[in-house]
């Protein structure tokens, strides 16, 4: 586990609750070592989860223990591929200040590229194949705003499929930021991360991975569902 972590050694709770102290270093020590899930993902999934929670500090205190354990910026690019989707461009663009902070690299020039567009019943299918039918709210978009749900469409495509990290690692990265919102959508991605191989254990270290922003409340949301999807 990595020292000085600043609630680990607040003089103050460790005076007065020692017994929150000690369990949150187990906490800490899940995140921080290598288990099911590397080390240096598993600190990307908790700087994106803390960034969802509008904690700053504490995305760019994990974002630098990524980039300490090797983790390169076209993978740590992910969380800011995934927060443009599920979070909106406020928390993305929160995430990219984090990302600057803490590479200081720049940025690579890359030649623009024509915008991608879904062909006709493209998004339907998409959502057939991986849903296992149209949920109801995108079935409502696809009659009201069909450019809407090919918007959708693309930017699920972007979080998942086409993604810098693997299929079941983007999978496992969704599964923890949902797990800090308490969010029951976290039972659509455990099923989908286990459809691409991740076992019980990586969604596991990817739920606990949200404990540091979202506390214990997260594992009882999300963990009850392992059992259930």
């Amino acid at each position: 586990m990595e020292n000085q972590n600043p609630l680990l050694s607040s003089d103050l709770l460790c005076e007065i609750a020692p017994y929150t102290v000690s369990g949150y270093g187990l906490f800490r020590e899940i995140v921080e070592q290598d288990g099911a899930i590397p080390a240096k993902l598993k600190a990307l999934f908790a700087a994106v989860a803390a960034i969802n929670k509008g904690y700053g500090e504490l995305a760019r205190r994990e974002a630098g223990r990524a980039r300490r354990l090797g983790l390169p910026l076209k993978e740590a690019a992910a969380g800011l591929i995934l927060l443009s989707s599920l979070r909106g461009e406020g928390a993305a663009l929160a995430f990219k200040a984090a990302l600057d902070d803490v590479y200081q690299e720049p940025p690579a020039v890359s030649p623009q590229r024509p915008a991608e567009r879904a062909a006709p019943g493209e998004a339907e299918n998409n959502f057939r194949q991986y849903f296992g039918t149209i949920p109801p709210a995108l079935a409502k978009l696809l009659a009201l705003a069909p450019k809407g749900a090919d918007g959708y469409y693309l930017m699920r495509r972007g979080t998942i499929e086409c993604n810098t990290l693997s299929r079941k690692y983007a999978e496992l990265l969704l599964i923890t930021v949902l797990a800090s919102d308490y969010s029951p959508m976290a039972a659509t991605h455990i099923r989908a991360a286990r459809a691409v191989g991740a076992s019980d254990e990586e969604l596991a270290e990817a739920i606990l991975c949200a404990v540091p922003s979202a506390g214990i409340a997260s594992w009882m949301g999300a963990g009850a569902l392992l059992d259930t999807v």
